[in-house]
């Protein structure tokens, strides 16, 4: 679908995964990294547990379908290699502190005198402005700059990150789409222009309508493990089973009542709870709790009836029950589940990509969306360390002999 368009892709591990989407899309899109590689190549893990910049696992995971070049934009030749290559190319994405690139002369304004078509992403914590743009960041400040982190663990202790980075990801599938939204309207005017993406303002979605509480005068919900807290009432999303977890929407009201009213019947007829408790006034239940009709502490005992029903369950069972029931319950699944998940497999969802000088071939998480006219495709594993360094540059029209000084000086 973008085969005819080339991606600069000047970020590290803030935003790899922009440039990956765009490349499974089809767009020729170049890594640009400084010499010795991008600081994303030293993130673990590693393939066996050896360190190597061309065996991270986090590399290979946004990396697959670019081609690699290095260039120290820090040199004089380096700035006029890369306005050379932005003269031609029809995005860039970058992810250098606000301003840095503009104090090296490449940033939007300069670039886009060379090539007014260019689309120009910058990706950066906080945004290109304000008063936190020059802030230092981490994952753990980023999601607890944006509020997701307010909603994760448990209601007696502080909040707590989640083990996978997660804010740069938002922020990355965020320049994505901007790209596409910009490209689109490039094809009537024929001009780029400059997407500011902030990570912060990325994961601030995260939160779904949770950040619109307190504007609009409603309850913020409190973190809780396994649901969330409102007020004095915990409401219980997860629940703990044979084998692992469960996710239950144990709610009440008209769309959700049903499922709990046949949920109840299921404990029952397995001798889980008395024909009082099963026959509950699930449509209504909410309001009898706001008014104390029904007292907290008797919400609390039907937790512990749901609780102590799944302990004597597997996930599997409960899954089944609830495909032939209709309830609303699904398996936490565990990482080895997912990659060993039968639907996954009947989608042909995981992609075999061979790595020559390993000689051995690797199973990728498949493609983000199928399409049928132009599926997705793995053209390319992730690229070495300035893996394509001649073929790039001497298309660009640099000799042999230029290479070889570029190298003896740094530059590349």
């Amino acid at each position: 679908m973008l085969s005819p368009y080339r991606v600069l892709d000047l970020t590290n591990e803030r935003g790899l995964l922009c440039g990956q989407i765009l490349g499974d899309l089809g767009a020729d899109v170049i890594q640009i990294e400084p010499p010795g590689g991008s600081s994303a190549r030293a993130l673990g893990p590693f393939l066996d547990d050896r360190p190597d910049p061309n065996r991270s696992l986090c590399w290979w995971a946004y990396t697959r379908n670019k081609r690699s070049i290095t260039l120290d934009l820090r040199r004089d030749q380096g700035r006029d290699v890369l306005m050379r290559l932005a003269a031609r190319a029809h995005f860039l994405i970058e992810s250098s502190p606000p301003g840095e690139m503009a104090r090296l002369g490449l940033g939007y304004a300069e670039l886009a005198k060379l090539n007014p078509a260019l689309i120009y992403i910058s990706i950066s914590p906080f945004g290109q402005d304000g008063p936190k743009a020059s802030y230092a960041d981490s994952d753990l400040i980023m999601m607890a700059a944006g509020g997701p982190l307010m909603l994760s663990g448990d209601d007696d202790r502080p909040p707590v990150r989640l083990s996978v980075p997660q804010a740069y990801l938002h922020a990355s599938a965020e320049g994505a789409m901007a790209a596409m939204i910009a490209h689109h309207e490039r094809a009537h005017s024929g001009l780029g222009q400059h997407i500011d993406v902030s990570a912060q303002q990325a994961v601030a979605q995260a939160t779904q309508s949770n950040i619109l509480a307190v504007q609009l005068n409603g309850p913020e919900l409190q973190r809780a493990s396994g649901g969330v807290r409102l007020g004095p009432l915990h409401v219980q999303l997860l629940w703990p089973c044979k084998d692992g977890h469960v996710a239950i929407t144990y709610l009440f009201g008209s769309a959700i009542g049903p499922f709990t009213r046949r949920l109840m019947e299921y404990i029952h007829e397995e001798g889980g709870c008395d024909a009082a408790t099963r026959d509950k006034d699930w449509l209504r239940y909410s309001e009898l709790l706001s008014t104390s009709a029904e007292p907290i502490s008797e919400y609390e005992r039907l937790k512990k009836v749901v609780e102590a029903f799944t302990m004597r369950k597997t996930k599997a069972e409960l899954l089944d029950a609830a495909l032939k029931r209709g309830l609303l319950i699904a398996p936490v699944t565990t990482l080895d589940e997912v990659v060993n998940s039968p639907q996954l497999a009947a989608r042909g969802y995981w992609t075999s990509i061979e790595h020559p000088e390993l000689r051995r071939s690797f199973r990728y998480a498949g493609p983000f969306a199928k399409f049928s006219r132009m599926p997705i495709k793995y053209r390319r594993r992730p690229p070495l360390i300035g893996e394509h360094n001649r073929e790039i540059y001497t298309q660009l029209g640099i000799s042999e002999g230029q290479l070889a000084e570029f190298a003896r000086a740094g530059v590349i």
